[in-house]
């Protein structure tokens, strides 16, 4: 049996390709975190995760100092065991964002390595529920953007062949958010979804009444609209509001998303597998909320979660956000609107190395 004989520690920074800002911050840079496990056979699994800007530094030294180490003279095949005793581990920095990133990297490389003995891809070996999801675009949506850039970018997703398109709310006043959304929704017409992001800008009161306001222009949902603690709030919220409520990107274990479930406080779940901490507790919260008759639409990550995604059965949408492009030798495919699932062994993205080894700006190997 296989047994990982060191582990490829790098940090790429990866700045988007326009201009992201919502009601609480802009998206400065994707610091990614990349792992490389090779075993003593010369067979290997990639995985990474991602930061918004701060705290790759201290992800990348959780991962020397403390993860990768654990799994030297290990086998790669026991994923859940890794998983929990690097939780264990781990136990006085969680639950919190900067642990769940760290576990994220390795835990999706144990898993591309098991993907690729199987020789399968990722969405077949953990259930194969099907071989594409519908796509929507956020590419268009940014809190900055005047009225008309929002309404021209969002008509040309629905040109491009998205399904839909998420935009941001969050202006100082409600009026303003039913005014931009309602000139999209002019431009588009009814049949091309719209969902809306508050990045969690909104107190209870606010968030019931731009709820309200926002309820006639026909939105798939409204995504964090509260702070990610706040469950008794959301749990208020979701029953009064005509608008499906969205959260999940800032929930970092699966007991928060059996909170949120367990209160019916969110109709759709966004789980995402570099926040939760890896394949292996996105899986747990995904078939959670199967369970529950609850869909899941993830967050960020569209390379790698078309492919999880498409294992599982109550997966809705992928987001389209494209920014691996720049490390990567191919994109995700997009047909008819539908994220496709990969062909290759593995997660299915296909890692240009020359660029990672160019663009990397912390190495470490662990032995």
């Amino acid at each position: 049996m296989p047994i990982i004989e060191r582990i490829e520690l790098m940090q790429v920074d990866l700045a988007p390709k326009t201009t992201r800002q919502d009601a609480i911050q802009s998206f400065v840079t994707q610091e990614t975190p990349v792992v490389r496990i090779v075993c003593d056979d010369g067979s290997e699994g990639i995985g990474y995760s991602y930061t918004i800007g701060t705290g790759g530094s201290s992800v990348m030294a959780l991962l020397k100092d403390h993860l990768a180490p654990m799994l030297i003279g290990k086998s790669p095949v026991e994923v859940e065991a890794h998983w929990r005793a690097m939780l264990f581990h781990t136990h006085a920095t969680a639950v919190g964002a900067i642990t769940s990133i760290a576990l994220a990297a390795i835990d999706t490389a144990l898993w591309d390595w098991r993907a690729r003995q199987a020789d399968l891809p990722l969405w077949r070996l953990l259930g194969g529920a099907k071989s594409q999801v519908p796509c929507y675009t956020t590419e268009g949506g940014w809190l900055q953007l005047p009225v008309d850039t929002l309404v021209k970018q969002t008509v040309a997703a629905k040109e491009q062949g998205f399904l839909g398109a998420k935009l941001k709310v969050g202006k100082p006043r409600g009026a303003e958010d039913v005014a931009r959304l309602s000139a999209v929704r002019e431009a588009v017409g009814s049949e091309f979804e719209l969902m809306v992001d508050a990045n969690q800008a909104f107190t209870i009161s606010e968030a019931l009444r731009r709820a309200d306001a926002l309820a006639e222009i026909g939105l798939a949902w409204l995504e964090e609209p509260m702070p990610a603690d706040d469950v008794a709030g959301h749990a208020r919220l979701n029953a009064r509001s005509r608008i499906p409520i969205a959260v999940g990107e800032s929930l970092y274990s699966p007991g928060q998303f059996g909170d949120y479930l367990r209160l019916d406080a969110c109709s759709i779940v966004q789980v995402d597998v570099g926040r939760i901490g890896g394949i292996t507790p996105w899986l747990k919260v995904a078939h959670m909320a199967e369970c529950m008759n609850v869909a899941v639409s993830p967050h960020f990550l569209m390379e790698l979660h078309v492919s999880l995604c498409c294992a599982v059965p109550n997966s809705a949408w992928v987001e389209h956000i494209p920014q691996l492009d720049e490390v990567t030798t191919q994109t995700m495919v997009i047909r008819d609107g539908h994220a496709q699932a990969p062909t290759q062994a593995g997660l299915g993205i296909e890692w240009d190395w020359a660029e990672i080894e160019k663009r990397s700006l912390v190495r470490h190997t662990v032995r």
